[in-house]
């Protein structure tokens, strides 16, 4: 698997280098890609004191602690915010997404991960300078229109060829099993797998599959898989049992 995983992200940097982005370097994108989902389970740190500082602004997602920390808390596994897949529910806090930064330098999201635009988003107290890249990196280059692969409403993909997904799955079976139930991800009462996770949050297991789990380096992420890959593998991952 990490033979796989490894020739992909060269394959990935080849293609960078090709396009003359040699500043682009796909560890470190899939790296802030994890920072993106859970910044403090992969730099293995403690959780603030408190809720984030901006957290107060909204009264609708009742959360507290570690999760008011957490970028995709508040701008969605879709990076679209109020606008995406958490523009209802519990999730819903009316924040703006992040996918429109992808428009503005490198320098410039720093900056605002900094607290340029508002002092209350300033992560530089808990993010080293290289974190504060990694996550740049992401949000530039590492973020995609989930709109063009899902159907929000169905939370299926636009299309998909199961056995191109099943091919693709291959891989991952190695870990998460034939049928994807070798890894729980919650409780035995409460069990989730990868097909519960592709059938309730289309757009979580993208990000995932895109950038690894944070704090986990048996999961890495497939980020040199093409948009109709996705599709086909999530595809193939809403067949799997959920139970």
């Amino acid at each position: 698997m990490r033979g796989f995983w490894r020739l992909g992200l060269l394959l990935g940097s080849l293609l960078l280098v090709a396009q003359g982005q040699t500043g682009m370097d796909p560890w470190r994108i899939q790296r802030g890609g994890q920072l993106y989902d859970h910044w403090i389970k992969a730099k293995g740190v403690e959780t603030p004191a408190g809720n984030h500082p901006l957290w107060a602004l909204q009264t609708t997602n009742t959360r507290k602690g570690t999760d008011t920390w957490r970028c995709k808390e508040c701008h969605g596994w879709d990076y679209l915010g109020k606008d995406g897949a958490y523009g209802s529910g519990s999730h819903y806090t009316g924040f703006v997404g992040v996918l429109q930064v992808r428009e503005k330098s490198l320098a410039e999201i720093v900056g605002i991960l900094k607290g340029a635009t508002n002092p209350k988003h300033d992560f530089s107290p808990y993010l080293s300078e290289e974190d504060l890249e990694d996550l740049a990196l992401f949000l530039k280059y590492g973020t995609l229109d989930m709109r063009t692969l899902i159907d929000y409403k169905a939370k299926k993909p636009m299309r998909g060829s199961l056995t191109s997904g099943k091919a693709i799955y291959r891989v991952c079976a190695s870990c998460h099993g034939e049928d994807g139930r070798a890894i729980n991800f919650l409780t035995p009462e409460n069990p989730e797998y990868v097909g519960t996770l592709a059938k309730a949050n289309p757009q979580e297991t993208l990000h995932k599959i895109l950038n690894g789990q944070p704090g986990n380096f048996v999961m890495p992420g497939f980020s040199f898989l093409l948009p109709s890959q996705l599709q086909d593998l999530l595809a193939y991952l809403q067949t799997l049992p959920d139970k």
